[in-house]
């Protein structure tokens, strides 16, 4: 009876343990190191360079393995989401990086459709609750944007943090466009909605995530839009001893991120008319 019980307990441990576990993982002091970084701004680079190339014709606009299977797969309705090992030997003191790509159908959505929504930072917080609880451009739509939005992550404990990005939106035609979005400043939020709440220092934030990179990709063909996105995340490494809890953690976030980010955009514009703000902006 205990051995049947056994994995259930430990399921259990772990969901009362997180919250004590997390508070007690101490702060880095100085955030990600500067070798960290300079990693991180390598593989982004390459990922970049990559893209730039996949992006000159329309035959490689998208990063698929088999085109006309996988095509077939995304247009029944199937996600396909992978996770990009990074090479071996990056030096990365004390981070961790998360590269996933994930791509998707939306039957009867067109190129402009899905410009329109990434541009309308302001409808975020509908589109893409419960994750992004704030939103809003700092500039006019156009190729180049920034932008800001407060985000909230959920898995056992709940982070929120306050995030800016500067975007850049580009087309190679009509059918075939893509944007990248980096991050330029986040802050951990300490009690967000109440009286106490703060912007934890260096020395205070857990170092949940340092830096984000999304690229998506999109191409309208066979009566819709195929999307495909990729991020590319720096969190803290995970404390020695600690990673038979806090692993699972740390590596689900980016997926499930990922995933959500993919189904909501996906979703709204299947259906626009259940989002009011982007139904106006795309019958202008």
């Amino acid at each position: 009876m205990h051995r049947r019980l056994n994995p259930l307990f430990r399921v259990a441990s772990t969901a009362c343990l997180m919250p004590c576990l997390i508070s007690a993982m101490p702060a880095r002091g100085e955030g990600p190191t500067t070798a960290a970084v300079a990693a991180f701004n390598a593989y982004s680079h390459a990922v970049e360079s990559r893209l730039t190339e996949q992006h000159r014709s329309p035959d490689s606009f998208l990063a698929l393995s088999n085109q006309e299977q996988e095509s077939a797969r995304l247009r029944a309705g199937e996600f396909v989401i992978e996770q990009i090992t990074p090479p071996q030997g990056a030096d990365l003191p004390g981070a961790m990086l998360h590269h996933w790509r994930g791509t998707a159908f939306a039957p009867g959505a067109t190129a402009t459709d899905f410009v329109r929504l990434m541009q309308d930072y302001n409808s975020y917080p509908k589109i893409f609750s419960p994750q992004v609880l704030e939103a809003r451009a700092l500039t006019p739509p156009g190729g180049h944007m920034q932008a800001w939005m407060r985000v909230r992550q959920k898995h056992v404990i709940t982070v929120v943090m306050d995030t800016s990005y500067d975007v850049t939106f580009g087309q190679l035609d009509r059918q075939h466009g893509y944007s990248i979005s980096h991050s330029t400043r986040i802050d951990e939020i300490d009690s967000p909605g109440t009286a106490r709440e703060r912007v934890l220092t260096s020395s205070q934030e857990h170092g949940f995530l340092w830096r984000l990179d999304t690229y998506w990709s999109y191409e309208e063909r066979d009566g819709g839009l195929y999307l495909q996105i990729e991020t590319i995340s720096l969190t803290r490494s995970i404390p020695p001893g600690l990673g038979w809890v806090i692993g699972p953690y740390v590596e689900s976030v980016p997926r499930e991120s990922l995933e959500f980010t993919l189904h909501a955009a996906c979703n709204t514009l299947k259906n626009p008319a259940q989002n009011t703000s982007f139904r106006k902006a795309s019958s202008r």
